[in-house]
């Protein structure tokens, strides 16, 4: 088995077709198939499952994909310390983070960090919190970007960034007049709500009082169509005051703040306790807390 194979048959299986494995690869069908045919003759068991329009791991493969993820990672572990022993930031930085935070609060991080350590290449895996949770506990991750709170006795967790949730309406809106605005005021207007996540978390409570009352028109899957339709006057919404940054400035939302309640979206920077992390990883770590502000919070 060589490290191809191994990766050629990962993403087999997480794609669940050879032809799309093979774009990701830069490979041909017929190539990934050959090497998935070497690699089940050399363990002696079918791997994959061919039958049906998705390939699927046979449990003689689920067993190999566990070590296939265990084997990459330490070789993506072992190109880092030989990388780290320069002292120079180089190699791969694994990041996870959620779609919000490597929209509105990661860029301009990232644009300064290749600026000042160009050797490096970044890895970004976009999901919700809890998957990077398992990212980062299993080593494929090695710094995390989460929504807080999160309880992971395994992972160190430094609060890096708070921002408010506000109201966020058109500026047609009768209610774009005011600077605050009470919730019972709120559930008069039809309300765009994300479909799942953290502020539709802290919406759901907020609103729970006034179910009778609450019209949610619409419940969609991204921010940037929330903006977009809030803009348009399809109805109001909550959001986290960076994200709406670029349509205030351009006046097409408005935010207001809430009468008698304080929300927040706060995020942590999580790394595994008991590993040392790269050279590459604590670059990032230190420009994160300098350009957020993050530098003299406590640490949890």
């Amino acid at each position: 088995m060589d490290f191809d194979q191994l990766i050629t048959f990962l993403e087999v299986a997480k794609q669940g077709s050879f032809s799309r494995a093979g774009e990701k690869v830069f490979r041909s069908q017929s190539a990934v198939s050959a090497q998935i045919r070497q690699l089940e003759q050399e363990y002696g068991d079918r791997l994959l499952d061919r039958s049906g329009k998705t390939v699927k791991l046979t449990p003689a493969g689920q067993v190999f994909f566990e070590y296939a993820q265990r084997l990459k990672a330490l070789r993506d572990e072992s190109l880092t310390a030989v990388a780290d022993h320069s002292g120079t930031p180089r190699g791969t930085l694994r990041v996870g983070a959620n779609e919000a935070t490597c929209l509105y609060v990661l860029p301009e991080v990232f644009g300064e960090y290749c600026r000042k350590y160009p050797l490096v290449q970044i890895s970004i895996y976009r999901n919700f919190s809890y998957k990077i949770i398992e990212k980062l506990e299993n080593g494929t991750v090695e710094v995390g970007i989460l929504t807080l709170p999160i309880q992971s006795p395994s992972l160190k967790i430094q609060p890096i960034f708070r921002d408010k949730l506000m109201l966020m309406v058109s500026p047609k809106n009768p209610l774009a007049k005011h600077k605050v605005v009470p919730v019972g005021e709120i559930v008069k207007h039809p309300l765009l709500f994300p479909k799942t996540g953290h502020t539709r978390r802290l919406l759901d409570k907020l609103f729970r009082a006034h179910s009778a009352e609450v019209q949610v028109r619409m419940e969609l899957p991204s921010i940037g169509m929330i903006k977009s339709f809030v803009a348009a006057d399809l109805g109001v919404s909550l959001i986290s005051a960076s994200f709406a940054r670029d349509e205030v400035e351009s006046g097409r939302v408005k935010l207001i703040d809430l009468q008698d309640v304080e929300l927040f979206r706060e995020l942590g920077l999580a790394f595994r306790r008991d590993r040392t992390l790269s050279v590459a990883s604590n670059a990032f770590i230190a420009l994160l807390r300098q350009m957020t502000g993050a530098g003299k919070k406590a640490e949890a």
